[in-house]
This record gives structure tokens, C-alpha cells and sequence, in this order.
């Protein structure tokens, strides 16, 4: 249905978007999910070029929506678009702002026009407000009116801009709602959301983006449940980070523990779970690791509290030969082993571009 090729985004000097590459089939509800500032909602804009690329192609239903000869006024009504913003019209009561794309620019009749956009309006539980005025709505019930006007122009695809963004949280369940009954019958749809819970339910594929690339893509059972990068599983999973850099065998372990320390009185740790932090770090650090390092030691660590699940995770990266402490034979009974093997979890050892990792849980 949509093809994005090598789709750039520059603002200035500033790069947006870089070489995002992307297919939409008919009927898949896309979820776009990422930090704010990573080009989520300038996507977007540029399917159905509000923003113009400065690279790329979008290629709808075979057709190059940048080639000049393209008639981008034909191709953009197949696009609806809902944004942060309800954008409706003061002047106009609910039902004049649903007939007026229909009426002007689909030349249909006003009768046919305004049957349908009660049509409309019942599907969102708002037909009881067809003569009401905007300012007499709630939040809530704009943003429902918006999705219904985008419905009227018969479009073949939505994209929604953050749609709960401005809305109160008592009224953001009632916009899910509708977008979820959408999903149900099938429209095909993309939606920008900070709504964790709501993307992993609704949607049949994720997009985690970050640094202006589709960082990670898969469906909400792998983005939410088996991130394969940490970026993503740092995100999903509303992760604090601490990080330390040691490129020295004689390193600071005071500083370090200084770090981990100011990190965990801000997620209010308690002094238990901080003691068992170090200990494991430093039987791991100076006691397994730095040993197998050479003359430039290269080791990356990152100590992660999860509010989801009041978990602890630990990442420690570290070039050097494959070596994986957990599994070295020699080491099984050493006093460092024991201490480690009691205070975690879980200990996972990946080998990834000629680098190892460790993933650790307590």
C-alpha cells in the first residue's frame, strides 16, 4: 500500500529523519513509538507531505507521491490525518464541521453528506452533539468529533498524531476506544503515541524509533516482550539508566560507586539493593573481567531500575576475546562465583559484533 525508501528529513543543519525505510500493508495498525525529539511526528508529516523530505521516496499504491507529475491533491485524500490539536472549526456546529471536506471537496450532495456524518458521530457516541458547538465539547469529545471529520473524506489509511496528547486522562480512554473499534473493523492505520499499554494492545506491528531511524520494528509481543536492543527495552520498559565508562585496568571503583550511589537515593533504592549493586560489579570488574582485558581496556556499564517492575538490570559491555565468566569451568567454585550466583537472577552472555555483554537481573 505505502513503500518509504531511504526517507530523509533535514531542518537546516539539523537531521530529523535519516534513511527510514518502511512498508504499510492494507488493514495493519502500525504503532510509533520513541523518545520525543526522534522524528516520530515529522514521519508522519511527511506521508502525506505536510512536511516536504529532503531525500527519499514514498511510494503509495504504486504511484511516487514526490515525483512532480504526481497529483499529490488526489493521493493526500487518501490519507486522513488526526492531530494533538483538534483543529475544528468555532463557528461551526459539530455536524457542519464533519459535512464541510465531504461537501467541498468531494462534491457530495449536503443531504448524503449529512447522513453520513451522523453516521460518523454514532460510531464515536457523539450524535447527540451533532448541533452543538465546539467550545461546548470536552476535550475528549473534540478530538472524537476530529477522528469522525478525517473518517467523512473515505480515507484509506489514518494517521494519528499523539491523538491523547491534549487531553486530560480522564478523557484519553474514550479517544483509545474509538481507535480501537477502527482497528477492530479493519482500517488501516499509523498512529504516533506515548501510550505504552494502548500500542501493545491495538496494534499488529511496533516501530521503536530513535536518532531518526526505525531504531527496532517488530510485533508488540517481541518490541514489548523481547526487545532485541537495549535502546528499546530501556524505553518500553520505563528504565532509569546509570552509565560508566572504564578505559583503565586502575579505574576509580570509589567514583563508581559515588554514581551508583546519587542514581539509586533518586529512584529511592534502599541502602540493601545498593550495597548488592557494587558488590556484584565489583566482583565482576575487578575480579573477572579487567583480568581479561588487554593493554586498552574497553568496558561500558549500565545499571537500570525499572519502575514497571521494580527490577534492577545490569548491561556490561566489553571487547576483548569471547569470554563469558558464568560458564568459565575454572571459576564455578571461587568465593566471586558464589557471591554472584546468590545475588542474581538472571545472567544471560551474548556475543555481539566482536564484542561481549552480559545482561544481569537481581
Amino acid at each position: 500500500m505505502i513503500s518509504v525508501k531511504h526517507l530523509a528529513k533535514h531542518f537546516g543543519d539539523l537531521i530529523v529523519l535519516r534513511d527510514v525505510n518502511l512498508e504499510i500493508m492494507r488493514g495493519e495498525v502500525i504503532a510509533v513509538i520513541g523518545p520525543s525529539g526522534t522524528g516520530k511526528s515529522t514521519l508522519l508529516r511527511c506521508l502525506n507531505l505536510l512536511e516536504t523530505p529532503t531525500s527519499g521516496e514514498i511510494i503509495v499504491n504504486g504511484v511516487n507521491l514526490l515525483d512532480k507529475k504526481t497529483d499529490v491533491y488526489h493521493l493526500r485524500q487518501r490519507m486522513g490525518m488526526v492531530f494533538q490539536s483538534f483543529n475544528l472549526f468555532s463557528h461551526l456546529m459539530v455536524i457542519e464541521n464533519i459535512m464541510l471536506g465531504p461537501v467541498e471537496l468531494l462534491r457530495m450532495p449536503r443531504k448524503a453528506a449529512f447522513d453520513e456524518g451522523m453516521k460518523l458521530l454514532n460510531m464515536v457516541g457523539l450524535a447527540e452533539k451533532a448541533h452543538a458547538y465546539p467550545d461546548e465539547l470536552s476535550g475528549g469529545q473534540k478530538q472524537r468529533v476530529a477522528i469522525a471529520r478525517t473518517l467523512a473524506m473515505k480515507p484509506e489509511i489514518v494517521l494519528f498524531d499523539e491523538p491523547t496528547s491534549a487531553l486530560d486522562p480522564t478523557m484519553i480512554s474514550e479517544v483509545l476506544a474509538v481507535i480501537r473499534k477502527l482497528a477492530m473493523d479493519g482500517m488501516t492505520m499509523m498512529i504516533v503515541t506515548h501510550e505504552m499499554k494502548f500500542a501493545r494492545g491495538v496494534s499488529t506491528r511496533v516501530l521503536y524509533m530513535d536518532e531518526g531511524i526505525i531504531y527496532e520494528e517488530g510485533t508488540p509481543q517481541q518490541i514489548f516482550g523481547r526487545p532485541q536492543k537495549e535502546k528499546t527495552r530501556v524505553f518500553v520498559h520505563k528504565i532509569r539508566t546509570f552509565t560508566y565508562e572504564i578505559r583503565s585496568r586502575y579505574f576509580d571503583l570509589y567514583d563508581l560507586n559515588a554514581g551508583i550511589e546519587a542514581f539509586g537515593h533518586k529512584q529511592f533504592l534502599s541502602e540493601k539493593h545498593l550495597l548488592n549493586i557494587q558488590l556484584v560489579l565489583e566482583e565482576l570488574l575487578v575480579n573477572k573481567l579487567i583480568a581479561k582485558q588487554g593493554d586498552a581496556v574497553n568496558i561500558d556499564v549500565i545499571v537500570g531500575y525499572s519502575e514497571e517492575n521494580d527490577m534492577i538490570d545490569l548491561t556490561i559491555t566489553y571487547a576483548g576475546a569471547p569470554y563469558n565468566p558464568f560458564a568459565d569451568e575454572e571459576a564455578q567454585e571461587d568465593v566471586s562465583m558464589m557471591i554472584l550466583r546468590k545475588l542474581l537472577t538472571r545472567y544471560d552472555y551474548l556475543r555481539e559484533k566482536e564484542k561481549n555483554m552480559l545482561r544481569l537481573s537481581m
